[in-house]
């Protein structure tokens, strides 16, 4: 059985539509695949709609949290939030006001590069986004990509995205603690995405996975594109002293990436394991 529990659609930054992700899914010989986009639960409705025969939905999200890093400061989180009520009070004020931050960041850099000269437009951005998806700064970058500024959305982070640029401003976002608590108490199963992923920037050490283990953190994202072999062991040996279940997948973002759907893949057991907790939202097979 193939398992892939971390993708995203245009409902945030992907570029496949919902319904195209659950297609390609199959076409790509899963068997299970998890809808993670970020901060919204938009594009759920859609997936099952379309969803193919025999292919299982887990429907989440993946949530963008504020965190210690164990050395003094504080870094960003990103928190794979499985099978939850969507209708849970606090989910829908917290996806709420993080899409808010989200468009007003995106706004706010795109004006200043647009202030610059670059070819970007905030509002034209902000209008071609689908009803309740999530702006990001990939669609910044896909601007500039079809703009021929840079040949790929990576390219657009390193040159002008990134957070040491004059572009950037920092988001605003929940404790991961507070997260935890909120898909927790909404019947879902939380699992810290791509931990260790060391190049992406500054990370938590693996004593804070263990305090955040105890308030609550149901796993680890192990398997994943930006995970080596040494950060793969060291979760792997860290969710086995802790119990944490464990995790592979893609991070699947369609053409912004290069990135394939299955790339890493999760056991049945963890996928049963985080079934057996979730009483927010069940896995759906298509019929």
């Amino acid at each position: 059985m193939r398992i892939d529990l971390h993708t995203h659609s245009t409902a945030s930054d992907g570029t496949d539509t919902p319904a195209e992700l659950v297609a390609n899914a199959a076409a790509a010989g899963l068997d299970v695949v998890a809808l993670t986009d970020h901060d919204t639960t938009s594009g759920w409705a859609e997936a099952l709609d379309a969803l193919p025969p025999g292919l299982r939905l887990v429907r989440g999200a993946e949530l963008s949290c504020r965190s210690a890093d164990g050395r003094g400061g504080h870094c960003t989180v990103h928190l794979l939030a499985y099978l939850f009520d969507p209708d849970a009070e606090a989910v829908v004020a917290e996806h709420a006001r993080a899409r808010a931050g989200r468009r007003r960041r995106l706004a706010t850099m795109a004006g200043r590069m647009a202030e610059d000269g670059f070819p970007v437009d905030p509002d034209q951005l902000l209008a071609a986004l689908p009803e309740g998806s999530t702006a990001g700064r990939p669609h910044i970058a896909m601007a500039l990509v079809r703009a021929g500024l840079v040949s790929t959305v990576d390219e657009a982070f390193e040159r002008f995205l990134n957070d040491r640029g004059r572009y950037y401003v920092p988001s605003s976002r929940a404790p991961v603690e507070t997260s935890i608590e909120t898909i927790t108490d909404a019947g879902g199963v939380t699992v810290l995405a791509h931990a260790f992923a060391h190049h992406r920037g500054t990370t938590i050490t693996a004593e804070v996975i263990k305090e955040l283990a105890g308030a609550g953190l149901a796993g680890v994202e192990v398997d994943h594109p930006d995970h080596d072999q040494e950060a793969r062991e060291q979760l792997r040996d860290l969710a086995a002293d802790l119990g944490l279940i464990t995790t592979g997948s893609s991070d699947y973002h369609g053409t912004n990436k290069v990135l394939r759907l299955g790339q890493e893949t999760t056991s049945p057991e963890m996928l049963d394991a985080i079934a057996e907790r979730a009483t927010g939202a069940e896995i759906v097979v298509g019929s």
